[in-house]
């Protein structure tokens, strides 16, 4: 792909699952193949990347690798590292209000890797408001359809100081 976001970038994908990190990998690869993509099946050894490598993208799966922690991790560290946690079964909405308050960029469900190359690019191309709308706008079907059209209302006021802080981002 050309003129990629992505380009000459160095990812880490951490998920305990061997058959969605080599697709995630696959998928990156075969879009951007001058991408650097390391793997980590734990959260032991996604620690030990992370302290040992400096990376442009982390993508975090929630369950089995202490996705929470991990993200935690990332976002504070004396250069925040950009995140995206991928979730199987959309999670929930708390699991998703929470990536947010920890500093997530995106988070995205499982069934959309066909797709990820392009929320990759859209997270590494947009600042951290425009890029959360865009992947809101294009997956609220996706969270309507597993959470139910009225997901957001149990949160309203979180969603709507998000959304404020979105509009405002982008002033």
């Amino acid at each position: 792909m050309q003129g990629s976001a992505l380009q000459g970038k160095t990812i880490l994908i951490v998920d305990d699952e061997r058959d969605v990190r080599e697709v995630l990998k696959e998928e990156i690869l075969e879009a951007v193949p001058d991408c650097i993509v390391n793997t980590a099946e734990s959260y032991e050894e996604a620690v030990k990347l992370l302290a040992s490598y400096t990376y442009d993208l982390a993508i975090l799966d929630l369950m089995g690798v202490r996705g929470f922690d991990l993200l935690k991790m990332a976002v504070n560290r004396p250069y925040p590292l950009p995140v995206v946690i991928l979730t199987a079964h959309m999670h929930s909405p708390e699991s998703l209000r929470r990536s947010i308050e920890l500093g997530a960029r995106a988070y995205l469900p499982k069934d959309v890797l066909g797709d990820v190359v392009r929320h990759l690019e859209d997270i590494m191309t947009y600042e951290y408001g425009p890029a959360w709308k865009r992947i809101l706008k294009q997956l609220e079907g996706h969270f309507r359809k597993g959470w139910g059209a009225y997901w957001r209302q149990p949160d309203e006021a979180f969603w709507r100081e998000f959304e404020r802080k979105l509009d405002s981002s982008n002033e």
